[in-house]
């Protein structure tokens, strides 16, 4: 085999031990949430199990696992094509998934390695899961088993652990817990000008700029890992921003409430994109 084809192989194979340590993470993170319970309604916040009823979420984030799992063994073990196959379609269908999430609860989180995928859907997870459908795709053609390519990982193999750490934000989220050892509804969070600050920088804000009749809100709270502050706008209406209270690049959601409606909704209200 000359040298482009002994190049060729290594790209392909590389691939594999990534994708095995993924899945294997995945369903052990997804089966310690279940079996840890965690506080009420938590499991309401993560997805597969935000798109099912109460009864069926700890089921649903159990047999996701469960897949997992069996991808993660039949990859490791050999070159069947149903399993390479499989696993490209997994991170697919996942992709799918967040896309939905981030559009219908945008205050949900993945749920890709349990609860410590709580922060809400963002382009980083999305494009992690994008990442892994293509490194999924190359692994097909790969000559070799899982357990070959993790006992002869190359520089190819370094380069795409890069890119998913830099993809991955549960990467942040444990160096808060570690530092702060809380889970984040229970940190002390920014002061309200940090926030304030962080959200005049953002996308939506630049997006909603001109609807407000002043720059200034004229409320501001927070609820568990969210502050939220409310501005007039030009028609009267109010539109509420909230922004997500860990990260670098917080999520930031708006939702514009019309004043007919106002004195109507109930105290807690989810905020939508």
């Amino acid at each position: 085999m000359g040298v482009t084809g002994v190049l060729e192989t290594g790209v392909l194979e590389s691939q594999l031990p990534i994708l095995i340590v993924l899945l294997v993470m995945g369903t052990g993170a997804k089966v310690v949430t279940v079996r840890g319970g965690g506080e009420p309604g938590a499991l309401s916040r993560l997805g597969p199990a935000v798109l099912m009823p109460g009864r069926m979420q700890a089921p649903s984030l159990l047999v996701c696992a469960a897949g997992e799992l069996v991808l993660a063994a039949g990859l490791l073990a050999g070159t069947a094509p149903i399993f390479r196959w499989g696993t490209v379609c997994f991170f697919a269908l996942s992709t799918y998934v967040l896309i939905e999430l981030r559009r219908r609860r945008p205050d949900a989180g993945c749920g890709c390695f349990g609860e410590v995928s709580s922060a809400p859907v963002g382009m980083r997870s999305i494009g992690r899961t994008v990442v892994l459908t293509g490194m999924s795709a190359l692994s097909v053609a790969a000559p070799a088993s899982g357990w070959a390519a993790m006992t002869h990982p190359t520089w190819f193999t370094a380069a795409g652990v890069a890119v998913i750490a830099l993809l991955s934000p549960e990467i942040e989220e444990l160096i808060d817990r570690v530092r702060y050892r809380a889970p984040c509804e229970q940190r002390p969070g920014p002061a309200e000008q940090v926030m304030l600050a962080r959200l005049r920088s953002s996308g939506p804000w630049r997006t909603y700029r001109e609807a407000l009749a002043s720059s200034d809100p004229y409320d501001s709270w927070r609820e568990l890992c969210w502050r939220f502050f409310v501005f007039t706008g030009r028609d009267h209406d109010d539109v509420v921003f909230a922004i997500y209270l860990s990260g670098r690049r917080p999520a930031v959601r708006v939702a514009v409430v019309s004043s007919d409606d106002s004195d109507s909704l109930p105290e807690y209200t989810s905020v939508s994109a």
